[in-house]
């Protein structure tokens, strides 16, 4: 039945004003509508337009913050240190308390002093400088400290003292050298090309890597690059000759087993460890060696796909900068292509890790009794041929152990190819301890070799020689007398670096 309007609003005059106050908030919110949707697609479109012109080696990052607000955001949220999970997270912890057999293991390096759990990237500086493992530097004791290798990877300030002074000065440089030019911490310019904000390789030995292998790494698809700019330091690399030039052993494979033939083949060692006289070999963080073992690699995912899941704010995707564990922010991490509960992952995860860990903590007891029965060897008399092929096997099975233990995600990355490492590390350390006991034998001793207890980190340090609060009241006054005076010169040159143009 049709209705007439007109003789409908004569005869009820109240209808035609119902009318009519639908029809102007009708058009109000259509209006509304439409002019948000223009809002946002102009905000879509110039959020990622910088408003200032970055230099090449601008390694401020809260002037990069200037130009991209919402990622620096994101960014300065990685100052949250609260998350702590089964084996990792951000807080800060003592591995050697913690684990007290570390100490027997790096006894003789800068390892057994001082080892905490990495914290986020915006305390690079902060911690480095902090660590017992860098000393207490002075002009009369600079030589004999740290090189400035040990900045290569904790600042964008970096690159930029490369490019004044060459990356082979740079290195060889004493570390304290450094104190008033490297002062930012991890951030934009070591990913990031101010030019196009496109990613891209800045360190110089992961570029030299694969040079060497013929490889153009800055042809690297975009979600390639998501992993390389992190592995240009999540990596196993050394310090080459006396220059200590960073270098990445993979011109034979990513391998543990391929990296350790070519350290045997250039017959390279960091330290020897004072215990068993064996010439070891200190594992960084070979997380880019492990992640390509993984499904995770093979299926195409990317660091940034777990570690910067893309978030939304206002209209805009972008990534999110800070970077952690993907065990604090499981919905927007694992949840984007897993559909289990939270809970049912993180236990996956934790799983996972767990059974590494205590096949990981089998071989840590094997290594030390197997460095402690090998200096009773010694003690006792067995000589350098008899001891050889003992310490070429503590020396493979503490690599393997290293090689997984010093991997932040290497047991949940790569959970396979970990046990692995770690079977035949128990192994070789196995057989290094058989081996002992056959030594002394020959000399006439057929009894046990008696392990002191080690069960704390104070009683470990004190059985390799270390006097722990001597070590911790030197640092502690160099934090207050010496540092300070570096800083506020690094203050001063920073406060006279040129301002970026406005675009």
């Amino acid at each position: 039945m049709k209705i007439n309007v007109v003789n409908l609003v004569n005869r009820k005059p109240w209808v035609g004003w119902v009318f009519f106050v639908f029809t102007v908030l009708l058009v109000f919110l259509l209006g509304i509508f439409a002019s948000s949707i223009i809002e946002r697609r102009n905000e879509a479109t110039l959020v990622n337009a910088p408003k200032y012109k970055l230099d090449e080696f601008e390694p401020r990052n809260d002037v990069w913050g200037e130009s991209f607000p919402k990622e620096y955001d994101s960014f300065l949220e990685m100052a949250d240190t609260s998350f702590k999970s089964k084996f990792n997270g951000n807080a800060m912890r003592d591995v050697l308390v913690e684990d007290p057999r570390i100490v027997i293991l790096f006894a003789g390096y800068a390892f057994s002093m001082d080892y905490n759990q990495p914290r986020g990237h915006i305390y690079a500086i902060q911690d480095i400088q902090n660590t017992l493992r860098t000393g207490t530097p002075t002009e009369n004791n600079e030589n004999n400290m740290q090189k400035s290798s040990c900045w290569t990877c904790k600042s964008p300030d970096v690159p930029r003292v490369m490019k004044n002074i060459g990356a082979a000065e740079f290195y060889k440089q004493p570390w304290s050298k450094m104190l008033t030019e490297i002062v930012n911490p991890i951030g934009c310019a070591n990913c990031h090309d101010p030019e196009n904000q496109n990613l891209r390789i800045f360190q110089t030995p992961f570029k030299e890597a694969y040079q060497r292998q013929n490889i153009d790494i800055t042809k690297s698809p975009s979600n390639e690059m998501r992993t390389k700019v992190c592995a240009q330091c999540h990596v196993e690399y050394y310090f080459k000759g006396d220059g200590k030039y960073v270098t990445f052993p993979w011109d034979k494979g990513f391998s543990v087993e391929n990296i350790e033939a070519y350290y045997d083949e250039i017959n390279f060692s960091d330290w020897t460890h004072p215990l068993s006289e064996t010439p070891m070999i200190k594992a960084q963080h070979p997380d880019y060696e492990l992640f390509q073992t993984s499904i995770h690699f093979q299926r195409g995912v990317s660091c940034a796909d777990c570690h910067m899941p893309y978030k939304t704010v206002g209209s805009q995707k972008i990534t999110d900068h800070k970077i952690q564990s993907p065990l604090n922010n499981v919905e927007n991490s694992c949840m984007v292509c897993h559909r289990e509960k939270k809970e049912t992952l993180i236990e996956n995860v934790y799983d996972r890790q767990t059974k590494v860990n205590e096949q990981k903590i089998n071989l840590e007891d094997l290594l030390v009794k197997a460095h402690i029965e090998a200096r009773f060897a010694i003690d006792k008399g067995a000589t350098a041929a008899q001891m050889k092929p003992i310490q070429k096997l503590i020396r493979q099975a503490q690599w393997r152990w290293d090689f997984v233990a010093a991997s932040h995600g290497g047991p949940f990355h790569a959970p396979l190819e970990c046990m692995r490492i770690i079977s035949a590390g128990i192994d070789k350390a196995a057989s290094a301890r058989i081996a002992t006991a056959r030594v002394l034998a020959s000399l006439g001793y057929n009894k046990e070799v008696q392990i002191p207890d080690l069960s704390t980190k104070d009683k470990a340090q004190k059985y390799i020689g270390l006097n722990p609060q001597k070590l911790k009241d030197d640092k502690e006054n160099w934090k207050k007398m010496v540092l300070p005076t570096w800083l506020k010169k690094a203050e001063i040159r920073q406060q006279q670096m040129p301002k970026p143009k406005r675009i």
